[in-house]
C-alpha cells in the first residue's frame, strides 16, 4: 500500500516572473521562501522590519507604511541598555536613540514604496497566540525581552484574524490595486505554547485566511503547514530542535512552491542562476592555476550575458 500523499496545490493565474517585484513577510518561514527568491536573483524585499509572526502586527506595519506614518519617539523605548520599539524585530534594535529612529522610519519610507511597485506580496503567519503590553492595550510584535508580567497573552480569534487579513489586502489594494497575494502558514510549531495551543493557534490562522481570500481571485493559499505535517511525515525533515524544518524540508517546500507560482518560462534562467551562485560559491586549493582562471573567465561571461538579459541581477 502506498501511503505517500502529495496535497493539491492551485496554480497561481498570475505567476512570479522576472520582471515581478515581491515582498516576502512574516513569520521565519518567510524568511526562508524569500532567501531562495533572493537567491535566484527575483526582485524580493525580505521582511524590511524583520520576522513578524501575527497577523495584527503585520496589519498594523502595512498601515504605517500605505500611510507613511513616521516612527516618533512615543513609539520607542530604553531597556537593558538599547532602543527597541514594539512594532518591529529586535534586529533593528540600536544603542543610539537617534540612529534608530533615523533607521526605522528609512525602513518604512523604503516599505511604502515597495508596497506602491511590488506585484506580488508572499505574506506568511506564524501564529495566533499574542501579546498584549497591559499600559498600551496594544499587540505587541516583539516582548524585546520586556518582563513578561508586563503584558497579557491571548490567543487571536478567527473572527479578529480575519478582520486584520482583510485589513490588510484593502490596505495595499488601496495604492497597488493590481498586486497578487500568496498567503501561507508557518510549518514551524510554536511548541513553548504547548501541543494543543499550537494546533488551536494554526487552526485559526487557516481557517481566518481562507475565509478571507475565498472571494478575492488575486489570492492564492500555499499549504506550506500542510505540506510539512503531512507529505514530510518522518523526523529527518526537521532541524536539530525537532521544531523547525531543516534544510531538506525548505527546500522540497520550496520545489512546491516554485512549480506552482513561478512562470515556467523562467526555470531555465533560474538554472543559469543556480549554476552561477555554486560557481561562486566554489572555493579552489590554488586560485592561481591556468584551470581556474579559466572557470573564472567562463563564469564571468556567464554573469555578463544574463546581466544583459536582466539589469537588475547583481551577484
Amino acid at each position: 500500500m502506498d501511503f505517500t500523499t502529495t496535497i493539491p496545490i492551485s496554480k497561481s493565474s498570475n505567476p512570479i516572473d522576472y520582471d515581478s517585484r515581491i515582498i516576502s513577510f512574516g513569520s521565519c518561514f518567510a524568511q526562508n521562501i524569500g532567501e531562495k527568491l533572493s537567491y535566484f536573483k527575483f526582485q524580493n524585499t525580505v521582511n524590511p522590519f524583520g520576522i513578524i509572526f501575527n497577523p495584527v502586527s503585520i496589519e498594523n506595519l502595512v498601515s504605517r507604511a500605505v500611510n507613511n506614518q513616521l516612527f516618533t519617539e512615543n513609539d520607542i523605548f530604553f531597556h537593558n541598555d538599547l532602543w527597541h520599539c514594539f512594532e518591529v524585530h529586535s534586529e533593528l534594535t540600536h544603542s543610539d536613540k537617534t540612529i534608530f529612529l533615523d533607521r526605522l522610519n528609512q525602513v518604512l519610507s523604503d516599505f511604502h514604496f515597495q508596497i506602491f511597485k511590488s506585484t506580488h506580496f508572499q505574506i506568511t503567519y506564524g501564529t495566533s497566540w499574542v501579546y498584549r503590553n497591559k499600559s498600551s492595550n496594544s499587540i505587541v510584535a516583539n516582548c524585546h525581552k520586556v518582563p513578561q508580567s508586563q503584558f497579557d497573552k491571548e490567543i487571536l480569534s478567527v473572527a479578529t484574524i480575519e478582520k486584520s487579513i482583510q485589513n490588510t489586502i484593502d490596505l495595499i489594494q488601496k495604492v497597488n490595486p493590481n498586486c497578487h497575494f500568496i498567503f501561507t502558514v508557518s510549518p514551524v510549531r510554536h511548541i513553548k505554547d504547548g501541543f494543543v495551543e499550537n494546533q488551536r493557534s494554526k487552526a485559526h490562522l487557516i481557517t481566518a485566511i481562507h475565509s478571507s481570500i475565498s472571494h478575492l481571485p488575486s489570492s492564492n493559499y500555499f499549504p506550506s503547514y500542510e505540506i510539512m505535517m503531512d507529505e514530510l511525515r518522518d523526523y529527518r525533515f526537521y532541524a536539530e530542535d525537532m521544531l523547525h524544518p531543516s534544510q531538506t524540508a525548505i527546500d522540497y517546500i520550496w520545489k512546491r512552491f516554485s512549480e506552482n507560482y513561478i512562470s515556467e518560462e523562467n526555470f531555465a534562467t533560474m538554472e543559469e542562476v543556480c549554476s552561477i551562485q555554486k560557481g561562486l560559491a566554489h572555493r579552489p586549493f590554488n586560485p592561481n592555476t591556468a584551470s581556474h582562471q579559466k572557470f573564472q573567465n567562463v563564469l564571468n561571461q556567464k554573469i555578463i550575458m544574463l546581466q544583459k538579459k536582466f539589469p537588475h541581477f547583481k551577484f
